[in-house]
């Protein structure tokens, strides 16, 4: 047996096992250790390779751009108990909903703000379900268009920074990057940072903001039924006024994060912590900084990161190993070798992360597929900030597609009874859509993700 079968083997049977639902990190590293053993047994494997991994869990610890991860969570963590969505989706519901799909637009817009100010899907799917779901079944929005929108809206903050997603891409694709600069013979490759992934998200999110809008703005002219507008007492003023006082602590909070990080104030880590400390300051003025509040926001902290490290770990030990197989060199070869050159390996690099975003996590697919095809794309020609934006687009619609799409798990786990599963799957389709169309256009335009990059650095 060749060390490229056994890799090859060793890839399909990591993910199978994760399809079956085994802890990834555990999964990950187990499958390394037992295909280490097995080459080493077979002599195509020097197990003593394995020595190295120590290395590589100490560079983990070092990597300060990661501290951020934390911090961030922290962030959205506070102001989601802070109820901040809930003042949100109120008054911009109100200042939207009187017009034929205005109460949907207005989720999205809601979507948006907590996007760039919490960044945890989860908890904005969850909190727009409890809150949005009712109002919008109230008003008589069709379950489809209904839970399609809440269920997308929560899925922005995966590419409207401050993303955990962007800052994860960011210290895989530098990696990549240095990777693909050694194939081309480079010593001093233009880093990949995340403050280039903000700012290179920015414009793509603000995209596919307006892309849910205008959907819902035809789609409610189409069928007017489905998107009725709501009624209120308050007059246009108290609305006004209302929605004022609900919007400007979020967007104070993401003018100094995002401010700091794309003006070259702070770097991502330091501007983290300005987001934690402005959400404690944000929850002491709404009366909600209590010790419990703070105890849960620390506690789910701890839990969140930790499982994103120790997941971090274990695709280490895999790439170790894979890459001990020489499994990279054959990911090289055969996309190397396709017909139309790096296009066509993106379209089916593209066309993969799309399909396991049916079955894996987004931290599974950044850490396990990522730096196997990042390095190879990257040296035949794929600028590293545009290959991120595509990847982090693409990762958006593995919380929608079924059958394991967190957002619809989320949103069914809080939804009302009368509300159908199966309406809540179709409501996503059109979105996911979207989503696929604008993939196509950054990967045709790819100025829309690196712009504003080169225009600010």
């Amino acid at each position: 047996m060749t060390p490229e079968i056994l890799s090859i083997i060793m890839f399909f049977t990591t993910l199978a096992l994760l399809l079956f639902g085994f802890p990834v990190a555990f999964t990950l590293a187990g499958s390394a250790l037992i295909f280490g053993f097995v080459g080493d047994y077979l002599e195509i494997f020097n197990f003593r390779m394995i020595g190295f991994f120590p290395q590589r869990i100490f560079g983990t610890m070092i990597n300060e751009p990661l501290v951020a991860v934390p911090l961030f969570i922290f962030m959205g963590i506070m102001l989601e108990k802070t109820k901040i969505a809930a003042g949100l989706l109120q008054s911009i519901g109100e200042l939207f909903g009187t017009t034929k799909g205005g109460l949907g637009i207005g989720v999205v817009i809601v979507g948006m703000l907590l996007a760039a100010s919490t960044g945890i899907v989860g908890a904005t799917v969850v909190t727009m379900g409890m809150l949005s779901l009712p109002s919008m079944m109230k008003a008589g929005y069709d379950q489809k268009i209904a839970t399609g929108t809440i269920c997308a809206a929560g899925t922005l903050g995966q590419i409207i920074p401050p993303s955990i997603v962007l800052v994860l891409l960011a210290t895989i694709l530098q990696g990549a990057n240095e990777e693909a600069a050694l194939l081309r013979g480079e010593l001093a490759p233009d880093p990949v940072t995340a403050i280039d992934l903000f700012a290179g998200a920015i414009l793509p999110g603000l995209m596919l903001v307006v892309m849910f809008i205008v959907f819902i703005y035809f789609y409610a002219r189409v069928f007017p039924n489905s998107c009725p507008p709501i009624k209120t007492d308050r007059t246009r003023n108290e609305i006004y006024i209302e929605a004022l006082k609900s919007i400007l602590p979020p967007i104070i909070l993401i003018v100094l994060v995002l401010g700091s990080i794309l003006f070259g104030i702070a770097t991502p880590t330091e501007s983290a912590s300005v987001g934690a400390v402005g959400a404690a300051i944000i929850a002491y003025t709404k009366g909600e900084l209590t010790f419990q509040n703070i105890k849960d926001t620390a506690l789910g902290t701890v839990k969140l990161s930790s499982f994103v490290f120790v997941i971090l770990i274990g695709a280490s030990m895999f790439s170790l190993v894979f890459r001990g197989f020489g499994g990279d060199e054959m990911i090289e070869h055969f996309l190397g070798s396709l017909p139309g050159g790096m296009y066509t390996g993106l379209l089916i690099v593209m066309i993969a992360i799309f399909l396991l975003g049916f079955f894996l996590d987004y931290i599974e697919i950044i850490f396990v597929i990522v730096p196997l095809v990042g390095p190879i794309l990257i040296a035949n020609g794929a600028d590293p900030l545009w290959l991120g934006i595509l990847i982090s687009l693409n990762l958006q619609t593995s919380f929608l597609t079924p059958p394991f799409g967190f957002s619809l798990f989320f949103l069914r786990g809080v939804a009302p009874k009368e509300i159908q599963t199966r309406n809540i799957y179709k409501g996503v389709v059109p979105f996911i859509g979207i989503q696929v169309l604008a993939i196509l256009v950054v990967g045709f335009f790819p100025g829309i993700a690196t712009w504003l990059p080169n225009l600010m650095f």
